[in-house]
């Protein structure tokens, strides 16, 4: 939905996007969670180990991308042949150490979501039945020096409503 604000004293009207963002009640009922901690927790492994087992697709969307093992673990989901597609936020296209070059090269499809201020989700759908999340980004100073956190979630109704995310924000997105 676009929306439009008039500001008197600029004198000037700004057009902007509202995507309505839906909740969700879930109760989780033998969906197993692994929870892990930085720094030094073990979070960059597990979500490589995630990814590693990854056979039909990936999802990611991320406020910061500099870590080259998860950014490694997802080329080769894509050599494989996993459908891989990524969604970062517009500061990843001058961030010094990003890897949005390394996955463009990589032949996967990137996305810059620019349509917010910051685009600040960390999240991974994994086959549409494992949902990767947490204040994690994917960076090396999140795994070695940053007090972080990440949730595995194995349940498809979750990652059906992060799919969706991942669709909404995508809408909005442009394509790199």
């Amino acid at each position: 939905m676009l929306k439009k604000l008039s500001h008197p004293l600029l004198g000037m009207t700004l057009a902007f996007v509202v995507i309505a963002c839906p909740a969700a009640d879930l109760t989780l009922r033998n969906a197993p969670v692994q929870v892990f901690f930085s720094p030094h927790g073990g979070c960059t492994e597990a979500i490589v180990e995630v990814i590693n087992k990854a056979h039909r697709s990936v999802r990611v969307q991320a406020y910061s991308f500099t870590s080259m093992p998860i950014a490694a673990a997802l080329k080769a989901a894509h050599d494989r042949g996993v459908d891989v597609r990524v969604i970062l936020d517009k500061s990843q296209r001058t961030e010094r150490y990003s890897d949005l070059a390394y996955l463009r090269s990589a032949g996967i499809p990137v996305a810059i979501d620019a349509a917010y201020s910051i685009a600040h989700s960390k999240t991974m759908v994994i086959d549409e039945e494992t949902v990767i999340t947490g204040s994690f980004n994917f960076t090396k100073a999140a795994e070695e020096h940053n007090a972080e956190n990440v949730l595995i979630i194995h349940d498809a109704g979750m990652a059906k409503l992060y799919t969706e995310d991942w669709n909404r924000k995508l809408s909005v997105s442009s394509k790199e």
